[in-house]
């Protein structure tokens, strides 16, 4: 009894001492623009805020009020959850804080549920810390999960559920919970229809005893969550998927897309050290307990599913992207019970009476290897990102998040409520103008998602989500007042801008602004040469 006690409390102190560094994490990602501090999520992240904003406002879900809609997000529930907060009087300059601080609560109950799973392998509180402590501190899923992505409860769902089906075990009676919660989770984003798949075939393979309860309720919810979410995005956006799957997977050929996909895995699999990478396969050297199965399944799922929708667009940051931080926390289970076994047959984690030295000696070489594959796992590109790990530099995202701000503002100081902004990172900028808006990579248009990828010839150059554009359209057609970004033009889209918009200038930032415009307050701007 004693022993639980004192086993909660320290449970207790790492998970507050995680909220500690959370805050001082979701801190460090705000900064101060005309003398106000703002907090703001990830670009992605503030397209949701958007759809959000005009969700709360009584426009629907839509990207720009008054227009065709279009699904430009693949977090439903999360655009939901958003849009709780702007109900609210929240300035917009603050308004982010709420969903990093959702975040931040989030992954710290995954913190719980990463403890309770290692739990169901061993009784070793040391085993269940370490993998604590390799999940609170591993960057890529701080980035996500506090910054403002549907990562921090998905990882949540994912190991709770893990934890609950481990818990169980394969002969207990049937629970529909895990596809529950699952289920809800392909609802906060469809592909969580992956793990839910893993998670399925693990029982199915090896809990005999419920396996059509398996087979009916697995396969019959799967069917329901994801049937009903399609029929009613055909209802109200007319696509049966969301508009990135077009933009993504459409004209991305399979073979090249696969090969990308390889490619970003290799890399990673090379930044966080081969060898330790491999740590968690050898527990089956020691270890013959099919439970293990489910947590490599949805591991390998997570990353076949990365590897063939082409990864991300930013491995180029270094770690894992956002398809495969949400089973990290199940390596970090996988490596420390693997380390647990390859100590075991060196000495002992626990001595008895005479060898409490050696136990201690032991248990302190464990920590500080795991210390080390922790910074290992976290040397991203450079000590650049072992200084993000301390704090000591601002997170990954966050200059460039200030100079969205100071964009918007700059925009917002020339141009009337009625002028329309064609931009390429379609998050904050019009967030913070709040002027109707066009993508001009096509994440929140249908004409140019459906349309094919300009594929560079390097691979490494490829960036899913990033290589669909049409000047003529988006420009020569649709006209917006004021083109703030391009993302590679090239001599078609400088004829346009040079038939049509003049170059201005304001506060330090260059902008082109259709020259027969009433909706540019030309009195505001520098016109350049």
């Amino acid at each position: 009894m004693a022993k639980k006690i004192r086993s909660n409390l320290i449970l207790i102190l790492i998970l507050i001492l995680y909220l500690g560094y959370a805050g001082f994490y979701i801190y460090r990602t705000s900064f101060v623009v005309d003398h106000q501090r703002y907090f703001v999520l990830f670009d992605d992240a503030m397209i949701s805020m958007r759809y959000a904003r005009n969700l709360a406002r009584g426009y629907g879900a839509v990207w720009n009020p008054g227009e065709t809609p279009v699904e430009g997000f693949t977090n439903p529930l999360w655009v939901g959850f958003m849009a709780l907060f702007h109900l609210f009087p929240i300035p917009a300059s603050k308004i982010s804080l709420a969903i990093q601080i959702s975040g931040a609560i989030f992954l710290t109950i995954n913190l719980y549920f990463v403890k309770k799973v290692v739990e169901t392998f061993t009784l070793k509180p040391i085993v269940s810390y370490l993998a604590v402590g390799l999940t609170a501190f591993y960057m890529p899923l701080n980035n996500w999960g506090l910054q403002g992505m549907e990562v921090s409860l998905l990882v949540m769902l994912l190991t709770a559920t893990t934890w609950l089906v481990l818990r169980r075990g394969s002969e207990a009676q049937f629970s529909p919970w895990p596809y529950l919660l699952l289920g809800f989770g392909t609802l906060v984003r469809i592909d969580m229809a992956v793990p839910y798949l893993a998670t399925l075939g693990f029982l199915i393979l090896f809990d005999s005893r419920n396996r059509k309860s398996h087979l009916i309720w697995g396969v019959g919810l799967l069917v329901a969550f994801l049937g009903s979410q399609s029929l009613l995005r055909y209802r109200y956006y007319g696509e049966w998927l969301p508009n990135t799957y077009y933009l993504k997977m459409v004209g991305f050929p399979l073979l090249t897309r696969i090969n990308r996909g390889r490619y970003v895995l290799f890399e990673l699999v090379g930044q966080m050290n081969w060898v330790l990478v491999l740590v968690p396969f050898t527990i089956w050297v020691f270890r013959r307990d099919r439970k293990l199965a489910l947590m490599f399944l949805v591991l390998l799922g997570q990353v076949a599913y990365s590897v063939y929708v082409g990864g991300d667009a930013w491995e180029h940051k270094g770690g894992s992207n956002r398809y495969i931080s949400l089973a990290m926390p199940l390596f970090f289970c996988l490596f420390t019970l693997a380390l647990e076994q390859l100590v075991g047959k060196i000495a002992p984690l626990q001595g008895k009476s005479g060898n409490r030295l050696r136990s201690l000696a032991v248990n302190l070489g464990l920590v500080a290897f795991v210390f080390a594959s922790l910074l290992n796992f976290n040397y991203l590109i450079s000590m650049r990102s072992i200084r993000q790990m301390f704090l000591t530099r601002q997170p990954e995202f966050i200059e460039a998040n200030k100079e969205y701000v100071e964009i918007a503002l700059a925009i917002n100081a020339f141009t009337t409520p009625e002028a329309r902004i064609a931009v390429v990172t379609a998050g904050s900028i019009p967030y913070f103008t709040d002027l109707p808006a066009i993508d001009l990579l096509g994440k929140n248009d249908p004409v140019i998602a459906h349309q094919e990828n300009h594929i560079p010839g390097d691979i490494r150059d490829i960036r899913p989500g990033h290589m669909k554009w049409d000047y003529p359209y988006a420009i020569g057609e649709l006209q917006p007042d004021v083109v703030v970004q391009l993302w590679d033009g090239g001599q078609e889209a400088d004829d346009i801008l040079a038939q049509s918009y003049t170059v201005v200038e304001i506060n330090g930032w260059l902008f082109s602004a259709r020259t027969d415009s009433p909706n540019i307050r030309w009195d505001q701007v520098t016109i350049q040469p």
